[in-house]
């Protein structure tokens, strides 16, 4: 009897965590800010997985950013008045934030940086909607948390197949 009641308790707070964090999900994709991050060009097929566009944001690209130690951390960005964030330092706590100025969270991998989600899947046959991407998509937190939600041509256009709807 008290193995069960424990089995359920875990049960239940297992639930409770997975719920939390995808509503804290839903959230940033509806109260985040929209930034665009220039892409740099990948392959986008994988014949395992189906049809997806690996991702690799030229931000994550400049040289000041290949002499950091941390694994972790946060990038301080500025949004032009097309959304499309600016590299501007990496974030130190001493310094604080400026008036337009954003945090994006970072993890650093090998020599690497890695920002977000780095693939972008479709549905087979799709890939045609998706050729022109210039610059990903994300909604960002204030935490610097970020969720990467759709991609965009050279234009800032959405791209995707004709009938698809965003609702955030």
């Amino acid at each position: 009897m008290m193995r069960r009641l424990v089995v359920l308790i875990a049960a239940v707070l297992v639930l409770a965590i997975v719920n939390f964090k995808i509503y804290q999900k839903e959230q940033l994709l509806v109260e985040g800010t929209t930034v665009l991050l220039k892409l740099a060009p990948r392959d986008p097929r994988s014949l395992i997985q189906g049809d997806y566009m690996v991702l690799r944001y030229q931000i994550a690209l400049w040289p000041q950013l290949k002499s950091i130690e941390a694994k972790q951390g946060y990038l301080v960005i500025e949004l032009d008045d097309n959304q499309v964030a600016k590299f501007k330092r990496v974030y130190d706590e001493n310094n604080p934030l400026g008036e337009n100025e954003l945090l994006l969270q970072f993890r650093k991998r090998g020599y690497q940086i890695r920002i977000g989600a780095e693939s972008f899947f479709f549905q087979e046959g799709q890939a045609k909607y998706y050729t022109n991407a210039r610059y990903g998509e994300l909604r960002v937190a204030p935490s610097g948390e970020s969720v990467l939600v759709g991609l965009r041509n050279a234009e800032f256009q959405q791209l995707g197949p004709p009938n698809e709807t965003k609702k955030y």
